[in-house]
């Protein structure tokens, strides 16, 4: 079968359960995107059981077919029934363009499936395009049209890759949470249902779920905050992130951290900003005693406004900030919460 054969933008519509993620509504603007690139449509794949109830939300945010694979044994995310479930989907539907989001259950179904399908798979984009490949023409090699090309950091984050599936269907790619924005519902629209289902065997691949224990956290999600206080190397202690906490308290922010921070142990992975971190879009982002390495700004800077108080005047995180403090932090931070106090109600 020709490569030509192949047609649409396909999201995995991850749900949990019996109610979608934010990461599915996120992917469907990405995908309308797309698809008006290459005149297609945009179908929304939803795995689970007693889940076709949810087809209209997807409708909203974008989505012209929703194929529903319903199946008791699908109650539950395990890889391998959900695995079979779009790996074939993809076999029967044959799209394109395949996106799942890189949450912990997409990271585990999406390279099982892209090995099933037997294509490629970019992890963790960052930026997805309609595109030439190779992207500068190079002599006596074919430069092919309408390629989705896949941006990531690379290297540890040390340079950005831009990659591309140019000879196997579907182009595949898992996309962070928080990378790419939803559009704003459209209000009763409606999707072509097309209701599939391969037949599930339990057999000794299919895991039996005996217990499910949910934990609960005290932690803020970050990716929800309007105004983030986000401390890094630079605070210099756990202690001394109260200073933060201060700052944060008085303008209804939540406080966050770099990799750094982590890895003292002075704050929990939970409100850990970067690559390899939570991808977030505050409305204000302060980075104090952040240096601005590409791990870090690639999880922040599409925040609205950037403030950055830094020692060093020659810290990159100036390069990406909308308001930059030179200045030591602790004699800084404290003013400012001073004065805040003074104007905010």
């Amino acid at each position: 079968m020709g490569l030509e054969e192949y047609k649409g933008v396909y999201v995995y519509a991850q749900q949990v359960d019996n109610e979608l993620s934010g990461i599915a509504f996120e992917l469907l603007g990405k995908a309308k995107e797309l698809a008006a690139d290459l005149s297609t449509d945009v179908t929304a794949v939803l795995i689970g059981s007693g889940v076709k109830d949810l087809s209209n939300q997807l409708a909203e945010y974008g989505a012209d077919k929703v194929i529903v694979v319903d199946d008791p044994e699908l109650k539950e995310y395990r890889t391998e029934p959900y695995t079979h479930a779009l790996a074939s989907v993809i076999n029967e539907y044959k799209p394109e363009i395949v996106l799942v989001g890189a949450t912990a259950i997409g990271r585990d179904l999406g390279p099982r499936v892209s090995a099933r399908v037997a294509t490629g798979l970019t992890a963790d984009c960052t930026v997805l395009e309609i595109g030439d490949f190779p992207i500068n023409p190079i002599p006596n090699q074919e430069q092919k049209h309408n390629q989705l090309l896949m941006t990531r950091p690379a290297f540890g984050g040390n340079t950005i890759a831009t990659i591309a599936c140019p000879d196997n269907r579907p182009q595949m790619a898992t996309v962070r949470p928080g990378v790419m924005q939803k559009i704003e519902p459209i209000a009763g629209a409606q999707a072509e249902i097309i209701e599939y289902n391969p037949g599930f065997t339990p057999d000794n691949k299919y895991v039996e779920i005996l217990e499910v224990v949910k934990e609960l956290s005290d932690t803020v999600d970050i990716m929800d905050a309007k105004i983030l206080v986000s401390g890094g190397r630079g605070v210099g202690s756990a202690d001394n992130f109260k200073i933060l906490q201060d700052l944060a308290d008085v303008i209804g922010g939540t406080v966050s951290c770099s990799r750094a921070v982590v890895d003292n142990g002075w704050k929990p992975k939970e409100l850990q900003v970067g690559q390899t971190g939570k991808t977030v879009r505050p409305n204000v982002y302060f980075a104090i005693g952040i240096s601005g390495a590409i791990q870090h700004t690639a999880g922040m800077e599409e925040s609205d406004i950037i403030v950055a108080i830094n020692k060093d005047d020659t810290a990159p995180i100036f390069d990406v900030a909308d308001y930059g403090i030179v200045g030591d932090l602790n004699k800084i931070v404290p003013k400012l919460t001073e004065e805040l106090k003074k104007v905010v109600k």
